[in-house]
């Protein structure tokens, strides 16, 4: 895959538009790939929020990260933030575009997925208040909503991921979807519910919808590159 960037200067300031083109085998395109970089040539940070949908009250992080970052290192970001184990599969969508890691098994199977290696943050969510899913875990079907909320300036300090504020907790893995979690919240709740004894068993612990560590998430987004 190649690339080719073409800065236009707009104005008499500090920000160019940078238009990038890509072939990736017999599929081209021209996309608005970031809407603003600075004249140094540093690369600006994306604030995103985090939901997942139909959740509530909400379950949503906000997170930092480069405007270059390729998706399979969102999909990092993204596991990390939330809560998940990356134990399914997953894939990011813009209207009918899907991307992801690919897959042989699921070829020719109708929809085009593109190797989400070679896509970033910013090739999604062009410019500001743009967003898009990312979805995890084919089965229990948990969508994410990905608002790029502020395009903010490059900093040369940034080195990594970094999670600003969140709440409520992640899911447990295969507990059947956004139905089925607050199905199992329920039954946590009565320890009179036939299945009370059985879900706790299963969960292994008591289960806090509300708690989300903080330090614990940038902990490990620490390790990760920006």
């Amino acid at each position: 895959m190649h690339r080719v960037a073409r800065a236009t200067r707009l104005r008499q300031s500090s920000s160019h538009q940078v238009i990038a083109r890509r072939r990736c085998g017999t599929y081209n395109r021209t996309v608005n790939y970031i809407s603003e970089v600075q004249s140094g040539g540093g690369v600006p940070l994306y604030q995103l929020k985090i939901t997942l949908k139909w959740s509530k009250p909400p379950i949503w992080r906000r997170v930092i990260v480069r405007a270059d970052m390729p998706l399979d290192r969102l999909h990092d970001v993204i596991q990390v933030a939330m809560g998940w184990t990356d134990s399914h599969l997953h894939q990011f969508v813009v209207g009918r575009t899907f991307y992801s890691k690919p897959d042989p098994e699921f070829a020719g199977l109708g929809s085009e997925t593109l190797n989400e290696k070679g896509y970033t943050v910013a090739e999604l969510a062009p410019a500001a208040k743009k967003k898009f899913i990312y979805e995890y875990d084919f089965g229990d079907g948990w969508q994410h909503e990905v608002v790029a909320e502020k395009i903010l300036p490059s900093d040369p300090a940034f080195k990594h991921p970094v999670c600003l504020a969140g709440a409520n907790a992640c899911p447990p893995e295969d507990c059947g979807g956004i139905g089925g979690y607050y199905n199992l919240l329920e039954i946590m709740a009565d320890p009179k519910h036939p299945e009370h004894a059985e879900m706790k068993e299963w969960i292994g612990d008591e289960l806090d919808a509300v708690e989300f560590d903080l330090n614990g998430v940038n902990a490990v987004l620490k390790q990760l590159k920006a």
